[in-house]
């Protein structure tokens, strides 16, 4: 099959067409892989490094069920499906505490290959890993019957992508990691793909005040159409404090971090309330130490501070939810798509990201 890999940390990927794909497992599918959008994840990737080299990144993918392992029965050939980079077996000790996103076999998604330290991609006899669990920069990918959810096939596969990881990990920060009640404020710092979905996660809840910032313009001016009710300047304003006097000078109720940047959570933490929650949401930019006051903010305050993987979702739950929410139009799937290319302009789709352009871009490799 056609797929980019990763074959050097920070260079260029490679558009090779020579990948061998395996026969699907027993509990396998392979998934024709029409449409993947490029996440913030893949980029970090590209720039800081990955478990296993070469890789196939992308995990923002929708596609046609091609064939199914011997003992699948939730789909068949021909099924529209969403992919997701974190399949809960349904089982283990976090799957049965209803913790799906935390399951014991998922965490298989950053190692490259299956929980079985297997990868059904090859060339010239090496190894081919798959990014994120899913390795959707390729023209197939092989995934686990649970990472596969059936959609409506007249539901656009290039607008499905996007729920695979932007809404899920955004919304379901809001409505599954931190619960937000109607009525709530809330502040968004890091307005791309995954902050924006943030923004659409608390309007969907219900929240009086959504205080958004971003130094990036554009994506300023993005978030009033996603809902923000009060929109931040970074570079202007001191976020913390102007936080404060919004909420009459209390905080927030909850405070998210849609870039995974330490000097926004700690701006986070301070927009907060007594007894607010900040919750992580963006992927780590690097392994800065978190410097925080932990008598004064957490013990004589109460705050809280908590990561969210993937928006805590369960992908065979919040999927059909997201895209009901979708065809209501309570959530904007489209607008969040701004640049569409061929898998050859990936690159150009790295640059689009690093320069802050747009929202999402969204491969087609149909």
């Amino acid at each position: 099959m056609r797929a980019a890999l990763l074959e050097e940390i920070g260079k260029p990927l490679s558009i090779v067409s020579d990948v061998q794909v395996e026969d699907p497992g027993p509990n396998q599918v392979l998934v024709k892989v029409a449409h993947c959008g490029i996440c913030h994840s893949d980029l970090t990737s590209v720039e800081m490094g990955s478990a296993k080299l070469p890789i196939i990144l992308g995990h923002e993918a929708a596609g046609v069920v091609e064939a199914v392992g011997s003992n699948v029965n939730r789909l068949q050939r021909g099924d529209h499906v969403v992919l997701t980079p974190l399949a809960p077996c349904g089982h283990c000790y976090y799957c049965v505490r209803h913790q799906p996103t935390l399951c014991i076999e998922a965490q298989s998604f950053m190692s490259g290959t299956f929980p079985d330290g297997t990868t059904p991609f090859s060339r010239d006899g090496a190894a081919v890993y798959r990014g994120f669990g899913v390795g959707g920069f390729g023209e197939f990918a092989m995934v686990s019957e649970l990472a596969a959810v059936r959609i409506d096939p007249e539901i656009p596969l290039e607008t499905a992508c996007v729920i695979g990881c932007a809404i899920q990990t955004g919304v379901g920060a809001v409505l599954n990691t931190a619960e937000v009640e109607e009525g709530a404020t809330v502040l968004v710092t890091g307005l791309g793909g995954i902050g924006l979905s943030i923004v659409q996660g608390a309007r969907i809840a219900g929240a009086t005040k959504i205080i958004v910032s971003d130094p990036v313009a554009e994506r300023r001016d993005h978030a009033a159409n996603f809902g923000a009710t009060h929109i931040l300047d970074p570079n202007e304003e001191d976020v913390p404090a102007r936080a404060r006097e919004l909420t009459d000078g209390i905080g927030v109720d909850y405070a998210f971090d849609g870039a995974g940047y330490v000097p926004l959570i700690r701006d986070c933490i301070a927009a907060s309330r007594i007894g607010g929650t900040t919750v992580m949401v963006g992927a780590s930019m690097g392994a800065d130490a978190l410097p925080i006051d932990v008598v004064a903010m957490f013990l004589s305050q109460e705050k809280v501070l908590r990561g969210s993987l993937l928006g805590s979702c369960h992908a065979h739950r919040d999927i059909p939810r997201f895209l009901a929410l979708w065809q209501q139009g309570l959530l904007q799937l489209e607008t969040m798509i701004s640049h569409r290319r061929p898998l050859a302009e990936i690159d150009q789709g790295f640059d689009d990201m690093r320069a802050g352009r747009g929202i999402r871009t969204v491969l087609d490799l149909s």
